[in-house]
């Protein structure tokens, strides 16, 4: 019995709500088999299916931890898929800033979600990732982004926060006359919706994006959106009703809020896609050689010392410390808040090194540690800079 504001549901209830904008939603897969179907290495899942068609059944069991069930029998899918293909064999957001390889084959995934999931195998794709409710913590921060298909945990692993993937596009499959043609795709927006935005702002909705002035298009939708749900305002304001269904989102008030807004989710959304220039502009360093395998991980805060004449009145230090992986070896320089910083369910500084407990990083992962810290912190300053506008 939780007391709400009533007058700021009456203002919520009045935005659009986005499993209503977004027609074609759905949570994410559930393979039933992660550890046989998903791996970080693509050589290493390619080897481990091939072994499925060529060991006998005593032998797969005992070599790797796969079970059976009711449905699920090992000898019937040998017979029923035939052959390994490396065609099923793609990527897919597995965790927060965490994409793994997947073995995508109807007959060894419990749950593939077919009509979301075609619309990121094959071809270009953006989608919202949202829990419906939200139960860890008092904070609203169940929201994401990605390319690629999902696992079902990929924002929380409560089973209550089970994570869905709201497309920007749906492909039609049915007219492409080869494989190197393009599909043509189509909004995955309620056009209502979209008229409604469009009357507000003055603007023409484009199916694509344009450079004619006085128009918008799907992506500036999606990253209106995720600007206002990166907005600590909105966050705390609306919490309670955050809490038990997807989001409402306000429509938005006028162009010059809605591209400022827009400027601003494109660039977390970027930032969150590692794909911004901004995280190739490293804040922690990796100064010490040695094993490189990852233990406990944990944080060590520094003490800076820093001489008063040099500080300005507009100056805000940040907490610094390090990221001890194993006893010696550290990423220096990293801000206290990326490392406590919380999207969904997930610490992502901290749980992206505890996946990786007893497994030794390489020059890539090091450098992919190091964009995380960006993303996080940068998210962190942007959402203050949403608020300016919120």
């Amino acid at each position: 019995m939780v007391q709400k504001d009533f007058g700021a549901q009456k203002k919520y209830d009045n935005g659009f709500k986005l499993n209503e904008l977004f027609p074609l939603n759905n949570v994410g897969i559930v393979t039933a088999r992660d550890s046989f179907v998903i791996d970080s290495d693509k050589e290493t899942l390619m080897n481990r299916v091939k072994d499925f068609y060529l060991l006998d059944k005593g032998e797969l069991k005992n070599k790797y931890p796969i079970k059976e069930n009711s449905t699920w029998k090992i000898d019937d899918i040998k017979i029923k898929s035939k052959e390994f293909n490396s065609e099923y064999i793609t990527t897919i957001s597995y965790r927060l800033f965490d994409q793994k390889f997947i073995y995508y084959n109807d007959f060894f995934i419990e749950r593939p979600r077919k009509e979301t999931a075609n619309n990121f195998l094959k071809a270009k794709n953006l989608g919202l990732t949202l829990c419906k409710q939200f139960k860890s913590g008092d904070t609203y921060q169940h929201i994401f982004i990605s390319d690629k298909i999902i696992e079902s945990s990929f924002v929380s692993n409560k089973t209550s926060e089970i994570t869905s993937i709201f497309p920007l596009y749906l492909y039609n499959y049915s007219i492409q006359t080869s494989i190197e043609e393009t599909p043509e795709r189509t909004p995955n927006l309620n056009v209502e919706s979209v008229n409604e935005i469009a009357d507000k702002l003055g603007l023409i909705f484009t199916n694509e994006k344009e450079i004619t002035e006085g128009t918008f298009a799907p992506i500036d939708i999606l990253d209106y959106i995720y600007a206002v749900l990166h907005s600590p305002t909105y966050r705390e304001t609306y919490k309670e009703f955050l809490k038990i269904d997807f989001p409402r989102v306000p429509y938005p008030i006028d162009q010059k809020q809605f591209w400022e807004l827009v400027a601003l989710g494109k660039q977390i959304r970027e930032i969150h896609l590692l794909e911004s220039s901004e995280v190739e502009d490293f804040i922690s360093s990796y100064p010490v050689e040695g094993t490189n395998i990852v233990g406990k991980p944990k944080y060590e805060q520094r003490n800076y010392v820093v001489e008063v004449d040099s500080i300005s009145n507009n100056d805000t230090f940040e907490p610094m410390g390090r990221v001890y992986i194993n006893e010696t070896q550290y990423f220096d320089n990293v801000p206290q808040v990326a490392w406590n910083f919380y999207i969904g369910g997930y610490q992502p500084a901290q749980k992206w090194l505890k996946d990786r407990k007893d497994i030794e990083l390489d020059f890539d992962d090091i450098m992919h540690y190091n964009k995380i810290i960006v993303a996080l912190t940068e998210t962190d300053r942007l959402m203050k800079e949403i608020d300016k506008i919120y």
